[in-house]
């Protein structure tokens, strides 16, 4: 089977990678997430699926890399039981933390859905940026 790749987005005040890094291999549910796109993207993870974790706000920069441990279920937040959550586990951080400014410079990137649909919190990661970023991040 296989593996896809994501990036998931937080505001590191509501949830940080400090704190994802603190829950241990148990990891943590990735949910309140109420965008239509965003909820369909996490129905379609797997276990074993990677993503970038990604500070948005005032920093904007993925710093880290997750993995998926536990398929979508319903969101215990969502009182519609319309939306999804995944249950994340942060595998590593980058040794070098890729900025989104640095992203939208390079011409690479053009077509990648963090520049072209920045609002998105949840979104799919084609293995082409995937080996990019990580190259940038030095892993």
């Amino acid at each position: 089977m296989t593996k896809s790749y994501w990036l998931i987005k937080t505001e590191p005040e509501e949830w940080s990678w400090e704190q994802q890094l603190k829950c241990g291999k148990k990891g943590a549910e990735w949910g309140g997430v109420r965008n239509y796109q965003a909820s369909k993207n996490l129905k379609n993870m797997k276990i074993d699926d990677m993503c970038f974790f990604y500070h948005t706000g005032k920093e904007k920069k993925i710093i880290g890399i997750a993995q998926v441990i536990k398929d979508h279920f319903l969101d215990k937040t969502d009182k519609s039981r319309k939306f999804v959550a995944v249950t994340v586990r942060a595998l590593y951080p980058l040794k070098r933390e890729v900025s989104l400014e640095e992203i939208k410079k390079n011409k690479d990137f053009k077509e990648f859905s963090l520049v072209k649909q920045s609002r998105l919190s949840v979104m799919k990661v084609d293995l082409k940026y995937w080996k990019k970023i990580c190259k940038m991040g030095k892993v």
